[in-house]
């Protein structure tokens, strides 16, 4: 029987005195993900759940997550409308945050009279019931959750999964639901657009007690933003774990800046043992310019006139070479040769050997064989195929440092390169030319095949290593999804026939097209 004394948005309070396992929750929106979500945390923790959606099935586009609930709980689910019997049969409805309250819908449901619950009020209900470690950081946080994912299963802990192909999960109200799921951990990516506050309100609905910073770079900026300003969201996620656990690359001196700047208490740090050639610049947290000699782009060895300096990481990778690194930590050595190439990965593996080990307190001696076998993220370095003696490679980077950061660890691979890029920045036409300078600066040939990389590249004419394609002309752009299916196969037949050992596509659309991507 319904409890027609609850408000239409119930307190924490009441929802823990009120609602029970006997209770029915109406899930509004399953085909979503918000929805999609909630109704798979309610049945994870052993609820009556019923769903229903405006699209037809054949459209619902998450379905197949529902798949193992229909065989295990077998919930009711309405699709292409919301019966009457939905509202009726339901104590409590749960709409999605994207239904207006002004929508015809949600008056339906208010005039109902049945109990009206909000996104907030189930994470406010259901805490996560288990370890919670979140990762951020500009560059490299994809890499550094799924390995960590991967060291978690080898020991036998089984981490939570949105379990969305094709959908990367970082944002919003996902890696909160994700932590809420089945699972004997949580290793949840949180990301930020760069909002004051949003990456904040994802962590506090989130609930870590420890968190991976990866780095912190320029590349996801606006030109128009301040770089501390941006640097300084990060700031809520080390503010909100500051008494509790931080693992941080201490090489970033901005990312260490901001780290003394908050007096936490209890900080794990990762850099690399490497020489270096190549010099940058970077701002430093007390304002300052400071010079680095980099060994990826924006970390390396500093030391700036306030006091900051690179000290030695807790986890520290030396003796580098093509086959792999030594690691050392205060919990012992061991050598490592990892499949996944660079320094960049490099990084992203101390950080999340420092979560294993550090924070789920998995044996440093039963990492080894996790680490080594982990074949690296579908669309980072990503070998296709080889092509009249020429590698053909894809990798998703889509900002400048990212993009810096791979052709740079293939020109230690191959002496003569070609880059296809068919990326929009996000940062809009300063990323577009800031992407295309550091690519004709790295490869042996640029061919840009997104309309924005050709808009940049038109800069630099004449250049005998610029290779210009014939659809580039056709304008595309979605967020960072930068060229068309058609673009980037041209774009990539153009690259092979360039005098170079290998042809990397760079860009969200690259790796969106890349069954695509087949010898010509």
């Amino acid at each position: 029987m319904k409890n027609k004394t609850h408000p239409a948005t119930t307190k924490n309070h009441q929802i823990m005195k009120d609602q029970s396992h006997e209770s029915t929750y109406g899930v509004v929106g399953v085909c979503g993900v918000v929805g999609n979500l909630i109704a798979r945390v309610l049945m994870d923790h052993g609820l009556n759940v019923t769903c229903t959606d405006i699209k037809p099935e054949d459209e619902c586009r998450f379905r197949y997550t529902l798949e193992p609930y229909l065989k295990k709980y077998n919930p009711p689910i309405y699709f292409s409308s919301h019966p009457e019997s939905f509202l009726t049969e339901s104590d409590y409805l749960i709409a999605p945050p994207s239904l207006p309250k002004t929508s015809k819908l949600f008056k339906k449901i208010k005039e109902s009279g049945t109990n009206i619950l909000e996104v907030e009020d189930i994470l406010r209900w259901i805490k996560p019931d288990k370890p919670v470690i979140c990762i951020t950081g500009t560059n490299g946080k994809t890499t550094t959750t799924t390995l960590l994912k991967h060291i978690c299963r080898f020991a036998g802990l089984e981490p939570t999964e949105h379990g969305f192909r094709d959908l990367q999960g970082n944002i919003d109200y996902i890696p909160p639901l994700q932590g809420r799921l089945n699972g004997d951990v949580a290793v949840l990516e949180t990301g930020t657009f760069g909002v004051p506050e949003d990456l904040k309100q994802m962590i506090k609905r989130s609930k870590p007690s420890c968190g991976i910073i990866t780095n912190i770079t320029p590349d996801h900026l606006d030109k128009d933003h301040d770089f501390l300003s941006y640097a300084n969201i990060k700031g809520d996620f080390i503010e909100y774990l500051k008494d509790k656990q931080l693992i941080v690359n201490s090489d970033d001196p901005t990312l260490w800046g901001l780290i003394k700047s908050k007096n936490c208490i209890n900080v794990v740090s990762f850099g690399v043992d490497s020489q270096s050639t190549v010099k940058g610049v970077k701002k430093c947290w007390c304002g300052r310019e400071i010079f680095i000699d980099e060994t990826i782009s924006g970390v390396g060895y500093y030391e700036c006139e306030c006091g900051l300096k690179r000290s030695e990481p807790n986890y520290l990778a030396t003796d580098i070479n093509e086959s792999g690194f030594t690691l050392k930590t205060p919990h012992g050595s061991m050598k490592l040769n990892p499949k996944i190439m660079g320094l960049h990965n490099i990084y992203n593996i101390l950080g999340a050997v420092a979560g294993a080990v550090d924070f789920f307190k998995i044996p440093l001696e039963d990492l080894k064989e996790a680490v080594e076998s982990f074949e690296g993220v579908p669309g980072r370095l990503e070998y296709m195929f080889t092509f009249n003696e020429k590698d053909v490679i894809v990798d998703y980077g889509h900002n400048p440092a990212g993009v810096e950061t791979v052709l740079r660890e293939l020109k230690k691979v191959y002496n003569k390169l070609t880059a296809v890029v068919t990326i929009s920045s996000e940062s809009g036409v300063s990323g577009d030319d800031e992407i295309f300078r550091k690519t004709l600066e790295l490869a042996d040939f640029v061919v840009p095949a997104s309309n924005s990389s050709r808009i940049a590249a038109e800069k630099h004419l004449p250049n005998n290593k610029i290779v210009m394609t014939s659809r580039s002309l056709e304008k595309f752009r979605e967020g960072t999804l930068g060229a068309t299916q058609d673009q980037v196969i041209e774009g990539l037949k153009r690259g092979l026939k360039c005098d170079s050992r290998a042809v990397v596509c760079l860009g969200e659309a690259a790796f969106k097209y890349k069954e695509s991507i087949m010898p010509p």
